[in-house]
């Protein structure tokens, strides 16, 4: 990973800047499969950091400060018939829509043609007098104050992404509008990903933190010409890394029981309003823990 110290003695540097990779080192490259990096979200209140499957430097409690690369216009759809097992192998969703409005092509066992006529999205379908069928959203981001421009899958756990916030904080949904209304864009600024400590189960909110600077605007355009930086957002057959079988850490965020979901329009804010926003870490001492190991 870029500026992360690997030598044991960097006295003598041939020439400044950064190095372009040689020929050989290019060589080994083109037999060397596609790197899977993603943000896990933990119950405990932490973010991993997981690259092809193993965690990476120590968990990061409480926040996090990320710059969102890329995003599907629509919030996702996906349905499991078993009930997640974490003490069973992991299987492909049985349907799926990348867009929330039919299933895909490369969806097993399709629901049904629509998803706003589909049997598994009505109220009570699902347990706990939800829908069976689960809202889902996953994004593209890059860790604000890491150099390197390393761009990240990270998914939205369902509760976060509906809801009223407070003062600048949202959920996810509401938050791209609360930007858009105010003129941003979702990638033009530094975005603080936090831990609702008010929430009864594991909520994020998403809050402004700055827009972001020249040197994170280059690295951001550079991040938008990578494959995976679409491919993280997406549902596919194989999945991020490439295999037939979902990871267990795929869906490890989610909660194992569900409460309904509603659209923001109908869903009751519980967010608490008399209390003050909370100080934030400099983002760059939140990366280190990370990039320094």
């Amino acid at each position: 990973m870029g500026n992360v110290a690997i030598f044991k003695d960097q006295t003598a540097v041939a020439n400044t800047g950064k190095r372009e990779l040689s020929d050989l080192a290019k060589s080994f490259l083109s037999n060397t499969s596609s790197t899977n990096r993603r943000i896990q979200t933990n119950t405990n209140g932490t973010f991993k950091r997981i690259i092809n499957g193993e965690q990476i430097g120590k968990a990061v409690r409480g926040e996090l400060d990320v710059i969102i690369v890329h995003a599907l216009p629509k919030v996702s759809r996906i349905f499991y018939k078993e009930k997640f097992d974490p003490n069973k192998e992991a299987t492909l969703p049985n349907c799926w829509s990348n867009l929330g409005d039919k299933p895909e092509a490369a969806a097993g066992d399709k629901q049904s043609a629509s998803c706003l006529n589909c049997p598994q999205n009505i109220k009570g379908s699902g347990e706990g007098g939800g829908r069976a069928c689960r809202y889902q959203r996953r994004v593209s981001v890059m860790l604000a104050g890491d150099p390197s421009g390393d761009v990240y899958q990270f998914n939205i756990p369902a509760k976060s992404l509906f809801g009223k916030g407070t003062g600048n904080s949202h959920p996810f949904e509401a938050y791209v509008k609360f930007l858009l209304a105010n003129g941003e864009s979702v990638d033009n600024v530094v975005t603080n990903v936090a831990f609702d400590t008010n929430a009864d189960t594991m909520e994020l909110v998403f809050t402004p933190v700055r827009n972001i600077n020249d040197d994170e605007f280059a690295l951001l355009e550079e991040a938008r010409t990578k494959p995976e930086t679409k491919m993280y957002t997406t549902i596919t057959v194989a999945q991020t890394d490439g295999v037939k079988k979902l990871p267990k850490a795929e869906r490890a965020d989610e909660p194992e029981e569900e409460e309904e979901i509603e659209e923001p329009q109908v869903r009751p804010s519980k967010k608490a309003t008399e209390e003050a926003p909370k100080p934030k870490k400099d983002a760059a001492s939140v990366v280190d823990e990370w990039l320094d190991e």
